[in-house]
């Protein structure tokens, strides 16, 4: 089915001409999420994005599916149940996007070491029932000193205890938000990018009934008209909130910078993705993880006031994480110059909420109160005795009172969890969140959503299950993932690509491979391989993929993972973007000169 540039255009006079159930606002994976349930549930939806979709936080995560991981420092156990469970759930409706990749936790006798190695395995132990893995080939294990140094010779030896493994997956975020929303498009959806919100419409009586768009392509300015308005902008959504004039608000978020790294793993090996301590006795912790020949590792949290739409690497914060991964990696002496690649984004905390934070820390920099750890290990041993229940341990974990807690919250201290809520005038808001929650973010809106239709508007919509439904690739049973994959790769070998080709095809498009492969038809375009030229024509064609950065760095990660290819690769990728959409040669131009312009930037070029 297009989801093209043409089908943008009458995509486009839809939602000018129809009268909408739902209009949704901010297509990274929050909105996304949204529309395919309200699709699903024969709501008449539509949905506008800025930019491209996932162009803003949605493609700049740290690329995990996280069980709640970054939670066990300060035994968050609602945070940590969400987490695991909902894991679970986006592997089985996106099985070709979230894998399982346990992650290696070192263990440092330091002043501000997070855990030793018997409250790591308490903690471990409580994640993995919560995730219902215990006794199952995922289930945690700690590891001697020297079996962590066998796995990563180029740790830092010095006080090294040993280390703790545990089951976190391995993401593609931006194709996680294209799957979900090519699906909401294939369910009827009226779904357009570049197209932004610019004014709320109200009616007499005050109330929201649609909104002024501007398609940013053209620069026209139209009207939607819309029973329901929801704004799932994330870092946006006090920005969105401004517009309506109808309503006075107060800011409730407080968005937080990351910003992630990229090395060839030449210059930093690791086997599996690896979790610590920052060193900087800042209550962070490190994310350093293999990804397709490279390594990259993150984050940063720090206040953020600049542009939202363009928020950059800086110095201090390349400083700050090649010397976090030069204290753990005291011989690999990474630099500036070897940075590849790097990419930064905004996190939408929200402000009100203080606990359990993003990066791992909270209030109490995951430290607690005798008492009360030990309160919890009795609890813990009656559950083990059958002599209490689990929510008998989930009371002992939120339960648990800090050592030290501090007076006021850092960056890296705001919660993420989310909220939903409506306006007087009617505009619904969902924000805050992560990308692990955002089904069960989604389900709640839309039974808020279903709630009011029928109530206001006498709208009658269909119930759906949304933990069995599948987005766009993958369409196949979650239990048995290797094989299908091994399936569609002998697919794209069938075509005349590589294994190691057809493989990578196959991982990235799932269920959608045999669609993929109906594009060779005309053969490899010029400077292109086969498996690229097929995958460039069906990102433009089925992906709406605009332009060669869209393509080169939110359908692929070209960008980020493949530095290496791109002096070959860009050009080729412009002239056959510009064929395939009409651009002329001042056209091309534009779009070289713009792809060559964001590589620069992704790669430091400014600061080295």
């Amino acid at each position: 089915m297009a989801f093209s540039k043409q089908s943008r255009k009458q995509t486009i006079e839809n939602l000018k001409n129809t009268p909408l159930d739902l209009l949704i606002v901010g297509g990274g994976i929050t909105g996304a999420g949204v529309a395919i349930q309200a699709a699903a549930s024969g709501i008449k939806t539509g949905l506008i994005e800025m930019q491209d979709f996932a162009e803003g936080t949605s493609s700049r995560s740290t690329k995990l599916v996280h069980g709640g991981i970054r939670y066990l420092k300060t035994f968050d156990v609602g945070v940590v149940a969400d987490t695991v469970q909902e894991r679970a759930v986006v592997q089985g409706i996106a099985p070709h996007i979230p894998r399982p990749f346990p992650m290696l936790l070192p263990i440092y006798d330091e002043p501000d070491s997070t855990y030793d190695m018997f409250s790591v395995k308490i903690a471990m132990d409580l994640y993995d029932r919560l995730a219902g893995v215990t006794g199952t080939q995922y289930a945690n294990y700690t590891i001697s000193r020297e079996e962590v140094l066998q796995r990563e010779p180029g740790l830092k030896k010095d006080k090294l205890l040993g280390g703790g493994v545990y089951l976190d997956f391995v993401n593609n975020d931006a194709r996680l938000v294209i799957e979900n929303i090519k699906e909401a498009d294939e369910l009827g959806a009226m779904v357009a990018s570049h197209v932004e919100a610019v004014g709320v419409l109200h009616d007499d009586n005050g109330k929201v009934i649609g909104l002024q768009a501007k398609d940013n392509l053209t620069g026209e300015t139209f009207d939607i008209h819309a029973k329901l308005v929801i704004n799932t902008t994330g870092p946006w959504v006090d920005k969105f909130k401004a517009l309506d004039k109808g309503e006075t608000f107060t800011p409730t978020l407080r968005p937080t910078k990351g910003v992630h790294l990229v090395v060839d793993d030449s210059r930093l090996q690791v086997p599996q993705p690896t979790y610590f301590d920052s060193g900087a006795d800042d209550g962070r912790m490190i994310f350093v993880v293999p990804r397709e020949g490279k390594t990259y590792f993150g984050t940063t949290d720090t206040d953020f006031t600049g542009d939202y739409e363009h928020p950059t690497v800086e110095q201090p914060d390349v400083d700050y994480l090649l010397a976090a991964i030069n204290n753990r990696y005291p011989g690999a002496d990474i630099k500036l110059d070897d940075i590849e690649a790097s990419w930064v984004g905004l996190r939408p905390l929200i402000a009100a909420n203080g606990s359990s934070d993003y990066n791992g820390g909270g209030a109490n920099a995951g430290k607690v109160s005798d008492d009360s750890f030990n309160a919890l290990i009795h609890t813990v041993n009656e559950f083990e005795d059958k002599k209490a229940t689990r929510e008998d341990v989930e009371h002992a974990i939120s339960n648990l009172k800090t050592a030290h807690a501090e007076e006021t919250l850092s960056p890296s201290q705001v919660s993420r969890g989310s909220a939903l809520n409506r306006s007087d005038d009617g505009i619904i808001t969902l924000s805050g969140g992560k990308i692990t929650d955002y089904r069960k973010m989604a389900a709640g809106a839309l039974a808020l959503i279903r709630t009011i239709l029928d109530s206001e508007f006498n709208v009658t919509t269909k119930e759906i299950d949304s933990k069995k439904l599948q987005i766009s690739g993958g369409h196949f049973d979650p239990t048995n993932v290797e094989e299908t994959i091994k399936f569609y790769t002998r697919i794209a070998k069938e075509v005349g690509m590589s294994e190691e080709e057809a493989t990578d095809l196959a991982n990235r498009f799932g269920s959608n491979t045999g669609r993929v492969v109906t594009y060779v038809q005309n053969g490899a375009a010029d400077g292109l391989s086969l498996k690229e030229t097929i995958s460039l024509r069906y990102s433009v064609n089925e992906e709406m993929a605009l332009t060669p950065v869209d393509y080169l760095l939110r359908r692929t990660n070209a960008i980020l993972f493949h530095a290496d290819t791109l002096p070959t690769l860009v050009e080729p990728v412009v002239a056959e973007m510009g064929r395939l959409l009409d651009w002329d040669a001042d056209e091309q131009a534009a779009q070289l000169a713009k792809t060559k312009e964001v590589i620069a930037e992704t790669q430091l070029d400014a600061l080295k």
